[in-house]
């Protein structure tokens, strides 16, 4: 077996309701800035009791996009290609035939496709007519359309690995493009992921007594690891890494971001919508196993906090049982909410940011930690730090637990 490749990212775009550069995002942080408000248009859904969200507001096509390329993207797929436009200028490979002759590939994925097209269908079973159906209303719908269109609009002819994993769709786009290109299936991949905002993903949680309810206070939730919290709320956005091996990397001069050196993934197998800590610690493990780091190298965790009583707990108690109480953590979804298959990506571009610049963003509405939360360095204001490696964890239903491991690059 031959040896495995260290990985590097090139190349990083992120679209949030927060902005799509880091100076912007990384400027609300410090003002403690929230991009949730309100949605008045859900006020036609009697029974959604939320009516809070984070979109992507003022979101535009690029002019020079063809109604030929538009017609096979929902608002999902158009996210997901414009931040792979926007990572591939950011590594200086926009245009390159070094992407379009086999040694490129993709690793994408999201919750669902573009909702708009679900519903058509539905209405084709329910009506029996086919009145808003195409040719492209599958694909715009379909649960692979981010990783398919990204390889169509780039002609990327290497393989195509879909991550439609919920919460954890991003970083597994970038857990799995990252062993692509380290057990040399790839030179390079665009990896990451992508979500459109609907307010039945808003539903999903609703139903499970999950969102918060504050629709009179929009800036004041949600609440990760606060004992007053009162759910979760819903985002958008997506992200794009540029990940190549090193080796092609350094041959044609490019500009490193970190080193991915680690990466775990595993299932709890017990529960879909219960997360355990003892599967979300042996993630973390894994990643580190990976890595071949011990615990004592991790600087700072970039948690899941989601803002739900049970994903909460569960998540720092892991936390702390392989850390101890001395880790720093915090949750950039208090600012964005949650993205659902952009947040593994998009939370790992703030984590690289962060640990290139020292600065590292506390967890926004966080007042009174909860005590049944693990004995964690709770981030509460913003704060200079310096470290070699950071974690991002996300976790998703069906029990799905990811880690991944980044090293700054000098």
């Amino acid at each position: 077996m031959s040896i495995p490749r260290r990985v590097v990212v090139t190349g990083m775009a992120g679209i949030s309701a927060l902005g799509s550069n880091w100076d912007s995002v990384q400027q609300a942080f410090s003002n403690g800035k929230s991009a949730i408000c309100v949605m008045p248009e859900w006020s036609r859904f009697p029974d959604l009791t939320t009516r809070l969200a984070a979109p992507v507001l003022g979101f535009t096509l690029p002019e020079h996009w063809t109604r030929k390329q538009l017609r096979s993207m929902g608002r999902v797929s158009q996210m997901a290609v414009h931040a792979a436009e926007l990572a591939l200028n950011d590594a200086n490979l926009l245009g390159s035939p070094n992407i379009t002759d086999g040694r490129m590939g993709v690793a994408c994925g999201s919750s669902t496709g573009s909702t708009a097209d679900v519903c058509t269908f539905a209405q084709m079973q329910l009506q029996g007519a086919a009145k808003g159906l195409n040719a492209n209303s599958y694909v715009r719908m379909m649960p692979h359309t981010t990783a398919a269109n990204i390889g169509i609009f780039f002609e990327l002819k290497g393989r195509i690995i879909p991550t439609s994993s919920a919460c954890t769709s991003g970083s597994h786009g970038l857990g799995y493009a990252f062993e692509a290109i380290r057990y040399g299936h790839q030179e390079l991949m665009l990896a990451g992921g992508a979500e459109e905002l609907c307010a039945s993903e808003a539903m999903v949680f609703d139903k499970l007594y999950a969102t918060s309810q504050l629709n009179d206070t929009p800036h004041l939730t949600p609440r990760p690891y606060d004992k007053d919290r009162d759910g979760l709320v819903i985002g958008e956005g997506a992200g794009i890494f540029v990940l190549e091996s090193l080796e092609h990397a350094q041959a044609r001069g490019a500009r490193i971001h970190a080193e991915l050196v680690g990466f775990g993934s595993n299932s709890d197998g017990t529960h879909v919508t219960r997360p355990q800590a003892t599967t979300m610690r042996r993630a973390m493990e894994l990643a580190l196993e990976d890595a071949s780091l011990a615990p004592q190298a991790i600087g700072y965790v970039n948690g899941h906090g989601t803002a739900t009583e049970h994903g909460d707990i569960a998540e720092t108690q892991a936390t702390h049982s392989l850390f101890g109480s001395q880790i720093p953590i915090s949750s950039q979804k208090s600012y964005l909410g949650h993205t659902l298959g952009a947040c593994g990506v998009l939370e790992s571009w703030f984590s690289i940011k962060m640990l290139n610049n020292d600065w590292y963003a506390p967890t926004l509405n966080l007042r009174n930690i909860d005590p049944r939360c693990g004995d964690l360095d709770y981030l509460t204001e913003p704060r200079h730090m310096q470290h070699e490696y950071v974690m991002n964890n996300n976790f998703a239903f069906g029990g799905i637990n990811t880690s991944l491991i980044f090293r700054r690059w000098s």
